[in-house]
């Protein structure tokens, strides 16, 4: 198998979703449970790489930790008002203190009383295998919103969003 050429607009389209990833403050994390189905929660964002590796404090206890060890395959979705983003990977747990250290927030002591060094509390890490996103924000989310309001007059059907800036698979590999 032959590897695939790394290109000026593949580090530009990862540099993008890089950083509209780091501008969510929660993501939904989807993961599979014994019986074998989906299922999605919201968790805050602690922090995400500019390779998409994305962090969020957990409980080690957490039925969350659970079907991960079971099944480390993962969906992590982004939205807001104008931009979209998901990634595919694989999530482990993490009980680096000088990781906890790092990302910790003030905000954590409501799940986790004893601090930074509560026993409870870990860092579940998301590595991704592939990503896509959708942004519709700043000028090529307004160009877009004229040619659709522009079809919409017209009778015609809203164009693709062909824009890398607005939709883009992203290349991680």
């Amino acid at each position: 198998m032959s590897e695939r050429k790394t290109t000026s607009s593949d580090d530009e389209t990862r540099r993008h979703f890089g950083e509209l990833v780091a501008k969510f403050a929660t993501a939904m994390l989807v993961t599979r449970t014994p019986e074998g189905e989906l299922r999605a929660r919201p968790l805050t964002v602690a922090g995400a790489e500019p390779t998409g590796t994305i962090y969020f404090s957990t409980s080690v206890e957490s039925p969350k930790v659970h079907e991960i060890d079971a099944d480390a395959h993962v969906v992590v979705t982004f939205q807001s008002g104008k931009a979209y983003a998901s990634l595919s990977g694989t999530a482990r747990l993490s009980r680096d203190r000088a990781l906890v250290e790092r990302l910790w927030k003030e905000s954590w002591k409501v799940w986790f009383p004893k601090g930074r060094d509560d026993p409870s509390l870990a860092i579940l890490i998301v590595s991704p295998t592939a990503a896509e996103y959708w942004d519709q924000s700043g000028l090529a989310g307004m160009r877009y919103a004229l040619r659709a309001l522009e079809a919409y007059v017209k009778g015609t059907k809203a164009p693709d969003a062909t824009d890398p800036r607005q939709n883009a698979k992203v290349p991680l590999r």
